[in-house]
């Protein structure tokens, strides 16, 4: 997908949409059909092929209905610590990320905004 000057998630959004549609009318299905299958409404699939934004679950519902729910693994990585080797190595599953940069490292003096 190629993003131009138009905000990121407009274009990511639209071309989502056209890949949506096209692969409707390649399965040969209306959008009443389409929406049937997934069990949305006609119209949360309009709004899906015209670029807006819709809920997840909708969304899952009519890649799921387009059989492309399986898509989504190719673009969401595996765990690098697979469960098993995480109950052998003792160590909780990581829950949040770590904070950047170290409390008191400040290069410059604290001072009031007034002050010279």
């Amino acid at each position: 997908m190629k993003v131009k000057k138009q905000s990121a998630n407009e274009a990511l959004l639209q071309e989502l949409g056209n890949k949506i549609t096209n692969i409707r009318l390649n399965k040969n299905l209306t959008q009443i059909k389409a929406s049937a299958q997934a069990g949305v409404s006609k119209r949360t699939l309009e709004r899906l092929e015209s670029g807006s934004s819709i809920q997840l679950v909708s969304f899952l519902r009519i890649l799921n209905a387009l059989e492309l729910l399986e898509a989504l693994t190719t673009i969401l990585p595996e765990s690098s610590t697979s469960p098993m080797a995480q109950i052998q190595l003792k160590y909780p599953q990581r829950r949040r990320a770590s904070k950047t940069g170290k409390k008191g490292t400040s290069k410059l003096p604290w001072t009031w905004r007034d002050e010279p």
